[in-house]
């Protein structure tokens, strides 16, 4: 079975990133998982991401919204600077609780994203983000 390089998880919430990332694993679709607790450390983490390969580059980034520091609209602000090759193969998925229908919006309109999935994240969601943008892993 074929399986994603890297998902990101970017949530301030240990337990929502623990969750999450049980839930990725049961599903078995990705080779690594990280999960980062600030922005900050995400746009390192993808700037820092080189040819070498020494680190997975992420085929999804799932972001929270509402994070000290930086949020998500801020990293997205700043993830828009990326180079091309920096962003390429990536799809930056939201995953909020917010219930507020501007930010969902604001996110397909503002940023080009994708999705915007409510917390928490399902399996079953997770199979059918996965069936509908990358249709050959978990073949």
């Amino acid at each position: 079975m074929k399986k994603l390089d890297c998902i990101l998880l970017v949530d301030d919430n240990d337990a929502d990133n623990y969750y999450h990332q049980m839930i990725i694993e049961e599903v078995g679709c990705a080779e690594a998982i990280l999960a980062l607790e600030n922005a900050f450390d995400a746009l390192d983490y993808i700037k820092s991401v080189d040819e070498s390969m020494e680190q997975a580059t992420p085929n999804i980034i799932f972001l929270d919204i509402n994070m000290p520091g930086m949020n998500g609209w801020e990293f997205l602000d700043e993830y828009e600077k990326l180079s091309k090759e920096q962003k390429a193969n990536v799809m930056v998925i939201m995953l909020s609780t917010s219930q507020n229908p501007d930010d969902k919006i604001k996110a397909k309109a503002k940023y080009d994203i994708l999705e915007f999935v409510n917390k928490p994240l399902t399996e079953e969601t997770l199979k059918k983000l996965i069936k509908k943008h990358f249709p050959d892993v978990l073949e």
